[in-house]
């Protein structure tokens, strides 16, 4: 008897750039981390620059049901729900993040979460976050981390994962002066690489068995209690 064809399950994680300019240094690493994600056999990676996307702002509107959708946002939002994982690399400006990263996930409220809007529905999906600035790291963990905050916890409160964070600082090319700075930092890219080659792993293993990590799976559950608790007295 011949033995059975051996079909290998094809994934896909979702990887959102926010960065405006061009060259970007978010850009950059996103590549960077794209690289460490194809190392995992089973991974392709669906990659979108917002800056080239239409998609309209936020309004009550898109919360009823069969609300019209624009094409770059239905896509997104297909991508997403199908995904085994996303990641989202964005530069700081001004202590925040480019509008449209604000804007895109105000938009995944429509899908991420329940139909009382207070129970996340994306059932543990990992999520990685790559932040790019002009500070010094020191400002990232006394300041910006905090400002930029909302991107972490708007997605745990869809229902996804949090796996990791890398922030690059003084992506400038000298006081001042903003351009492309990080293809000329071999130790980050490689770093960034090595990231992704990790996640991959990880987004891997859940799509397969839906087992996280366990800091990340015991974080998830205990975000996802205090959700459910919180829905009783909404």
């Amino acid at each position: 008897m011949l033995p059975s064809p051996c079909y290998h399950h094809v994934m896909h994680i979702v990887l959102v750039v926010a960065g405006t300019n061009e060259p970007s240094n978010s850009n950059v690493l996103a590549d960077s981390f794209s690289e460490g994600l194809r190392h995992e056999p089973e991974i392709t990676v669906r990659k979108f620059r917002l800056k080239d996307m239409k998609i309209d702002h936020f309004s009550l509107s898109h919360y009823e049901p069969h609300s019209p959708e624009e094409e770059d946002m239905k896509y997104l939002r297909e991508s997403i729900e199908s995904a085994a994982g996303l990641v989202v690399a964005t530069p700081v400006w001004n202590f925040g993040v480019p509008a449209h990263l604000k804007n895109v996930i105000d938009r995944m409220g429509s899908f991420g979460l329940d139909e009382t809007h207070s129970r996340g529905t994306l059932k543990g999906l990992p999520f990685f976050l790559i932040f790019t600035g002009g500070a010094p790291a020191p400002a990232w963990k006394g300041m910006l981390r905090k400002t930029t905050s909302f991107v972490c916890e708007g997605l745990r409160y869809f229902g996804a994962t949090h796996i990791g964070t890398h922030f690059e600082p003084r992506c400038t090319l000298g006081r001042g002066k903003f351009g492309l700075a990080v293809d000329k930092r071999p130790e980050s890219l490689e770093k960034v690489r090595a990231d992704g080659e990790q996640f991959a792993r990880i987004a891997a293993t859940y799509a397969r068995t839906g087992r996280l990590p366990a800091h990340s799976s015991l974080h998830h559950k205990g975000y996802a209690l205090a959700q459910r608790l919180l829905a009783k007295f909404h």
